[in-house]
């Protein structure tokens, strides 16, 4: 446990996880180490490894995985949200948060899960929101800016990169994975941290874009080509149009006189 601890800090550091903001909210400030000469807060990881390991054991603690929901309305979040539901069996809700969603029975997307997780209590304040209405624990990733209102359970760090938050689900992941049995701790986990991190679509189109369109080239020869081809069939076929077929009757030559009536 304590190699996998150092690994875990070693990979949150090359992730820029320890990295908070300039303003820090009054009940971070048991999570901060010290304060750069930029003003930039740095976090202490070991504690945040910590809460990663109470999450983990809060989660488990949930009989039907269904029963967790994990939200994020920021767009960084989304894809490690999805991913983190896909080998947890939680509930992934990215992108905009419906409002009503654990607090209007009347609405067809109603749900009344019993735990509830946000990437950014300030973005997800609506679903915090209504967490705290329903009577429902809250696991929060908290920045040093973030307010902790109705967060149960706050793991600090810095939820505003993409590479720390994929970093964080997938901690996360893998403990719970862990705890449940469903892995073991000395074989570790194939999954690699680079299928959690966001991807922008157009950064993937400006890349295909940037490829070298040589296929389109290539049929463009290839149309020159057939119509070289068609060319010389019309030359060569032309002329044999009106010639008479092999082995049979010209078809051009004049129909044969009708028999007379009186033959008969």
């Amino acid at each position: 446990m304590a190699l996998t601890r150092e690994e875990d800090i070693q990979t949150m550091l090359v992730c820029k996880t320890h990295l908070g903001t300039r303003n820090i909210d009054h009940r971070m400030k048991r999570y901060v180490f010290r304060r750069t000469a930029d003003g930039i807060h740095i976090i202490n990881i070991g504690k945040t490894w910590e809460k990663i390991m109470i999450a983990a054991k809060v989660i488990v603690t949930i009989e039907n995985p269904a029963d967790i929901i994990v939200a994020s309305q920021r767009p960084y979040g989304s894809r490690a949200v999805l991913k983190f539901s896909q080998y947890t069996g939680a509930q992934a809700l990215a992108g905009r948060w419906m409002p009503g969603t654990l607090t209007n029975q009347i609405t067809t997307k109603y749900l009344e899960p019993r735990l509830l997780m946000v990437t950014d209590p300030r973005m997800d304040a609506q679903a915090v929101k209504e967490a705290a209405y329903a009577n429902i624990p809250v696991i929060a990733l908290a920045d040093t800016d973030s307010p902790l209102e109705h967060v149960d359970v706050a793991i600090p760090a810095n939820n505003k990169g993409k590479e720390s938050i994929a970093l964080l689900y997938w901690l996360l992941a893998r403990e719970v994975q862990y705890l449940r049995g469903t892995l073991n701790r000395a074989n570790g986990w194939e999954v690699m941290v680079d299928s959690f991190f966001w991807r922008d679509p157009e950064e993937l189109e400006r890349q295909e874009k940037e490829d070298p369109a040589a296929y389109q080239t290539q049929e463009w020869k290839q149309g020159d080509d057939w119509n070289a081809q068609q060319g010389d069939w019309a030359e060569g076929g032309a002329e044999t149009w009106d010639a008479p077929a092999a082995g049979g009757e010209d078809w051009g030559a004049a129909a044969a006189p009708a028999a007379d009536a009186n033959s008969w």
